[in-house]
């Protein structure tokens, strides 16, 4: 199980990236949240099996049509055993 902490800067807020990765999330079976940013950026946590977790970075690098992900930082954290599903708010 690993955990990750990411905020993805660039053309991400206006272009759907938050629902996508919700679909992508729920896909690859993960937990965790993604959140629009006051920056313009959006921040993400995955949680789940590692390859599903590396996976997801993956997609973020590239997102949905219409965004253009400048650069993306990562950082581990513990998982949470309360997170279940993944929301987008």
């Amino acid at each position: 199980m690993k955990a990750v902490q990411v905020r993805v800067m660039g053309k991400v807020q206006g272009v759907f990236y938050r629902a996508s990765a919700r679909s992508e999330a729920e896909r690859l079976g993960l937990s965790g949240w993604a959140r629009n940013m006051s920056d313009g950026s959006v921040a993400l946590l995955l949680q789940g099996e590692d390859q599903a977790v590396d996976e997801m970075l993956a997609w973020c690098r590239v997102g949905p049509p219409g965004a253009e992900p400048g650069w993306l930082d990562v950082q581990p954290v513990v998982t949470d055993a309360s997170l279940t599903d993944f929301s987008a708010a």
